[in-house]
């Protein structure tokens, strides 16, 4: 199940994919999963309709803190839970899962889960810090993508902590269900098309495209600057708590930290996501969620030309 919301505004002109490094609102620490707590018992492998009847039930569950994802491959539900999630709270999700809860697998990840504020560059709007991912271009009009619950803060971003220097002007936002925002450039020549390596060096984004489990990615944010690791799951939801659910996320074991968030998720010069959240820190490892880049672009109407 997969619920979406529509963006509050658009773009609706052809767009060239720019890099550029952003990041995470207030968030916690993110941190790496440890070891499966429970991963039920069923001889029996488990349906594609079985588990989507599991996934419904963990989400039923309304349980703050847990973001699960169907893995095909080993036909479970696999359930990540932070350290605010309590025993009562995990039977809980397998007693929702009622004839299913073979299928639901649980792992316990250190740290709490939280929405990432502050790609590479830091952008600032209400007292908070994220990061920017992707400068888009429409002609000579350029916008910068971010994470929805970073555009939801202010209408107005700066390049500075001070508010005196414009980044530009949010033109759409859309969280929770999903996680991007757009903001429209006061100054095209303040849109660099890379991706800031955090040494010196950039990365030239050519294409935007979808991740897939196992794939080597790296993220680079206004925190903790470039950092690596791999895809760990893709269809992702997670319950942020408080109401904020979001869809179709990607799950990695790159870490990150607050202000990391709306940061740029690559894979050599492919775009492929936008920091959401996670739990743990870059000192004892991570997990981390992203946006689908290719959804917000098509969300507004975008494309990479």
């Amino acid at each position: 199940m997969k619920k979406r919301t529509s963006p509050h505004g658009g773009v609706s002109r052809r767009v060239r994919l720019l890099a550029v490094a952003a990041g995470l609102v207030t968030a916690t620490a993110l941190a790496a999963p440890a070891a499966v707590a429970d991963s039920g018992s069923s001889s029996a492998r488990a349906t594609t309709a079985q588990l989507a009847q599991a996934s419904e039930a963990v989400l039923e569950a309304d349980v703050a803190g847990t973001a699960w994802y169907t893995d095909a491959a080993s036909g479970k539900v696999v359930v990540t839970a932070d350290e605010s999630v309590s025993a009562t709270e995990l039977a809980t999700i397998k007693k929702a899962a009622g004839k299913q809860g073979g299928a639901v697998e649980v792992k316990r990840t250190t740290g709490t889960f939280n929405k990432l504020i502050a790609g590479g560059q830091a952008i600032y709007a209400g007292g908070s810090r994220c990061s920017l991912g992707f400068n888009v271009r429409s002609g000579s009009t350029y916008y910068a993508l971010t994470a929805g619950h970073c555009t939801n803060i202010a209408s107005t971003w700066y390049t500075n902590s001070a508010g005196t220097s414009t980044l530009g002007t949010r033109t759409g936002s859309s969280f929770p269900n999903n996680d991007y925002g757009i903001i429209r450039h006061n100054n095209a020549s303040a849109a660099d098309g890379r991706v800031s390596l955090y040494n010196g060096s950039y990365r030239d984004i050519t294409s935007a495209g979808n991740a897939r489990v196992g794939q080597s990615v790296q993220r680079s944010g206004s925190t903790t600057g470039l950092h690596s690791g791999s895809v760990t799951g893709l269809n992702a939801t997670v319950n942020y708590g408080g109401g904020d659910v979001v869809y179709g996320m990607i799950q990695t074991n790159v870490c990150a930290e607050p202000g990391d968030s709306g940061g740029a998720l690559f894979s050599g010069s492919t775009a492929l996501g936008l920091t959401s959240g996670g739990s743990g820190n870059c000192r004892t490892g991570g997990v981390t969620f992203y946006q689908p880049v290719t959804e917000a672009l098509s969300a507004y109407g975008v494309s990479i030309v």
